[in-house]
């Protein structure tokens, strides 16, 4: 007997509308504090650090430890994911977008050396998030864009601990990036003292590693969190004036 061909599935309209309405759920809930974890090898020290910045108003956490072997940083994106689907909070995976589709992460984050815009969206699908480093370069992110960017990154807008060496990235740049039409994420030193300003300018979230997770202390870092949260809130409330 004749074994039958493999069954192919072919994508319905419904499952094509329930894709695209994942994915504009998820980038409606980019805003505001956008937390990147440090390099900490202790998981459930970081997950607990990570539980304490969402207490305090982070809407994104972003697994990144550059430091770590492939199975911790798979142990850690996994923890993580969880947690912040548990939090009502967004799961975004630095580099990696398999390793972002392993661990139901709600997107990944590329910079200049990860592949790509395009293989990123080819692997995370239609419904997840892709954001992309743009550094101080309009020209990169309409690029990233015309890829299937969700959304851009610039910076460092401020000095930062994390990369001193950083191109820096300057506020004039923001309103010409506005004109590509998705949410801009800033970078770079951003603390609660210049997290207002940035929102005033037009920035949708900002993403900041130091300045909430430098006290390693878990009550110190939701603080950290509501402050800078509240900071960004203030100035967006007063740029919509």
């Amino acid at each position: 007997m004749r074994t039958p061909p493999p069954r192919t599935t072919v994508p319905t309209p419904a499952a094509d509308t329930d894709r695209a309405t994942a994915h504009a759920r998820r980038l409606s809930r980019l805003a505001g504090l956008y937390a990147i974890t440090p390099d900490l090898d202790d998981t459930p020290r970081l997950v607990a650090l990570c539980a304490a910045a969402i207490e305090g108003g982070a809407a994104a956490i972003q697994v990144r430890n550059k430091s770590a072997t492939p199975a911790l940083r798979r142990e850690q994106a996994r923890a993580i994911a969880a947690l912040c689907r548990a939090r009502g909070a967004l799961a975004i995976v630095n580099d990696d977008p398999a390793l972002a589709v392993d661990v139901d992460a709600d997107g990944v984050h590329v910079g200049a050396d990860d592949g790509g815009v395009a293989r990123a969206r080819a692997i995370v699908g239609p419904e997840r998030l892709v954001g992309a480093s743009c550094y101080d370069d309009p020209a990169n992110a309409r690029a990233a864009v015309a890829e299937g960017a969700d959304h851009v990154a610039f910076g460092s807008f401020h000095p930062s601990p994390t990369k001193p060496h950083a191109r820096r990235a300057s506020l004039d740049l923001v309103p010409r990036a506005r004109a590509l039409g998705v949410p801009i994420v800033a970078i770079g030193g951003i603390d609660e003292h210049n997290a207002g300003e940035l929102a005033r300018a037009g920035v949708d979230a900002v993403a900041v590693i130091q300045a909430v997770f430098g006290s390693g202390d878990e009550r110190a870092v939701a603080l950290a969190a509501r402050r800078l949260a509240e900071a960004y809130a203030a100035g967006a409330a007063l740029a919509r004036r």
